[in-house]
C-alpha cells in the first residue's frame, strides 16, 4: 500500500513537471532587443509610438535621400553643380539686396540647367561591342580596334555619343541616327609607342548637354589588353658555344643506359640483359656488357634586375627587357629548358626586406613577351646580387645563367653575382649601356658582355660562341 501511495506521488510529481516543461515560454517585454526597445524601452503608449514613428520616418526618408543623392551626383558634372551654386546665390543675394542684374543672371542659369535637363530625357538602347583583332604588337607600332554600334530595336533611334578609353586617352565617336536593325562601323587606331599593356575599354554610351552640366552613361563591360611587347632582334642558336649538347651534356657519370657511348666492359651480377653486347661477347667467351657516360640536358635561366640603382636610366632599362626577350624567345625556339626570373620587389610596409624572385612564364614566346610587357623597375626590388643569390638557391640544374642589368652596375657586383652559382655553371653578365662600343670580356667563369645597342647583341653572342 505504501509502495503504492509513493509510485503514485511520483508519477503526479513527474506528469507536472512535464506538464511545465511542454508549456509555452512567454517572453517579458524587456527580453526583447530591436530597435524599438533602445529607443523607448518598455514604455507604452501614445508618445512612445510618436517617438518610434518619427524615427523610422527619418530612416525611410534618408535612404531615400541616399538615393538620390547617388543617382543625381553620377548625372551632374562639377561644371554643373558650379551653375547651380551660383543661381542659388545669385537668387538671395539678387532678391536680398534688390540687385536686378544678379536676379535677371539667376533666371538665365535657371534656364540653362532646364534645357540642359532635356538632354536626359530618354534612355540609351544601342548595343556597342570593341574588337582589337591583333592585341600584341611591338613598341613602336600602332595596333587597329572596331568600334561596331547596333540598333536591336524595331524604331528610329537618335545619334549619340559613344567613348572607348584607350589608356590614358580617349577615343570619341559620334554615332548618326540608326534605323532599326542598324549598324554602325568605325575604326581606330591605338598608338603604342612604349612597352606596356595598354587597356582599351569599356565601351560607354554618353548622352550630355552641350555645355556639359549633365552627363548619363551606360558602360559595356567588354574590354581588351592591348600587349605592347619590347622590340627584340634574332640571335643565334644557342644550340652551340656556351651550350654544346643538343641532346645533353655527357658527364663523367658512367651510366648503363643513355646516349653517349663510352666502353665495354665484363658482366656483373644485377646488370641488364638488354645492355650485353652479343658480337663482343662471342668473340671473347664473356658476357660484355655496355656503359655510357650519363648526358644531363641543359638548363638556362634568364635573370633581370629590377632595382632602380642598376641602371642608369630608362634607355638603359628597355634594352635590357629586349635582351631578355630576344635570348628568352631564342631558347624556346632551340627547345631549350629554360627559367626566367626577375627580381621580387618588398611591400611598402614590410618589415623586412623580401628575398624573392618573380617568375616570369616562358612556356611560350608570346607568354613570355606578354608578362615583359608587365615588368618595371622598382625602388624596393632585389639588386642584381642578391637576385643571383636567390635564383642560384631556388632553381636547380642551371647550367647557363645570363644576368642581364643596366649600365650603374660595376664590374665588382657583376663577380659578386657570379660568385653565388656553383661551380661549372657558365655565368654571363650583360650589361646595357646605350651608345658605348660593344666589348667582350671573360674572368674565370665569369662572362661580360657591354652592348651599346640591341643589334650589338648579336656580334656579341657570335663572339662568345667563339
Amino acid at each position: 500500500m505504501v509502495n503504492r501511495n509513493i509510485a503514485g506521488e511520483t508519477a503526479r510529481r513527474n506528469g507536472s513537471r512535464i506538464a511545465r516543461a511542454d508549456a509555452p515560454t512567454v517572453l517579458g517585454e524587456t527580453q526583447l532587443s530591436n530597435a524599438r526597445t533602445r529607443l523607448v524601452g518598455s514604455r507604452q503608449g501614445r508618445l512612445a509610438d510618436t517617438v518610434v514613428a518619427v524615427v523610422r520616418f527619418w530612416r525611410r526618408a534618408r535612404r531615400v535621400a541616399a538615393r538620390w543623392w547617388d543617382a543625381l551626383s553620377a548625372v551632374v558634372t562639377p561644371l554643373g553643380w558650379g551653375i547651380a551654386v551660383s543661381v542659388v546665390v545669385a537668387f538671395l543675394v539678387g532678391y536680398g539686396l534688390g540687385w536686378l542684374e544678379l536676379i535677371a543672371a539667376g533666371w538665365a542659369g535657371l534656364l540653362v540647367i532646364a534645357g540642359a535637363v532635356l538632354f536626359l530625357i530618354g534612355r540609351t538602347s544601342h548595343d556597342a561591342a570593341l574588337t582589337v583583332p591583333v592585341n600584341r604588337v611591338v613598341a613602336g607600332e600602332n595596333a587597329v580596334g572596331q568600334l561596331t554600334v547596333l540598333n536591336p530595336t524595331r524604331r528610329l533611334l537618335p545619334g549619340t555619343r559613344i567613348e572607348v578609353p584607350v589608356g590614358e586617352g580617349l577615343a570619341d565617336f559620334q554615332v548618326p541616327t540608326l534605323a532599326p536593325s542598324g549598324r554602325y562601323e568605325d575604326l581606330f587606331t591605338v598608338p603604342a609607342l612604349h612597352r606596356g599593356v595598354i587597356a582599351v575599354g569599356p565601351v560607354r554610351a554618353v548622352r550630355a548637354d552641350p555645355i556639359g552640366l549633365v552627363r548619363r552613361e551606360r558602360e559595356w563591360d567588354e574590354r581588351v589588353d592591348l600587349f605592347v611587347h619590347p622590340r627584340t632582334i634574332s640571335v643565334a642558336s644557342m644550340s652551340t658555344g656556351f651550350v654544346r649538347d643538343l641532346e645533353g651534356n655527357p658527364t663523367k657519370d658512367l651510366t648503363s643506359s643513355d646516349v653517349s657511348f663510352h666502353a665495354l666492359r665484363e658482366y656483373m651480377p644485377g646488370d641488364e640483359l638488354r645492355s650485353i653486347h652479343w658480337k663482343s661477347t662471342a668473340r671473347t667467351g664473356q658476357y660484355m656488357v655496355r656503359q655510357f657516360e650519363e648526358t644531363r640536358r641543359s638548363h638556362l635561366m634568364l635573370a633581370i634586375s629590377l632595382a632602380e640603382e642598376d641602371y642608369a636610366g630608362e634607355e638603359d632599362f628597355e634594352m635590357a627587357v629586349s635582351v631578355v626577350g630576344s635570348l628568352g624567345v631564342r631558347a624556346i625556339r632551340d627547345g631549350r629548358t629554360i627559367s626566367v626570373v626577375a627580381s621580387e620587389s618588398t611591400p611598402e610596409f614590410a618589415s623586412k626586406r623580401l628575398l624573392a624572385v618573380k617568375n616570369i612564364a616562358a612556356v611560350s614566346t608570346s607568354r613570355l613577351l606578354d608578362d615583359l610587357s608587365r615588368v618595371d623597375r622598382s625602388g624596393t626590388a632585389l639588386p642584381l646580387a642578391e637576385l643571383a643569390r636567390v635564383a642560384a638557391d631556388s632553381i636547380a640544374g642551371i647550367s647557363l645563367a645570363f644576368l642581364v642589368c643596366g649600365a650603374a652596375v660595376p664590374v665588382a657586383s657583376l663577380r659578386h653575382a657570379a660568385s653565388h652559382f656553383p661551380p661549372g655553371v657558365e655565368v654571363v653578365a650583360v650589361v646595357c649601356d646605350p651608345e658605348i662600343v660593344p666589348s667582350f670580356k671573360r674572368a674565370g667563369g665569369l662572362t661580360v658582355l657591354r652592348i651599346g645597342y640591341l643589334e650589338d647583341l648579336q656580334q656579341s653572342m657570335a663572339r662568345a660562341s667563339a
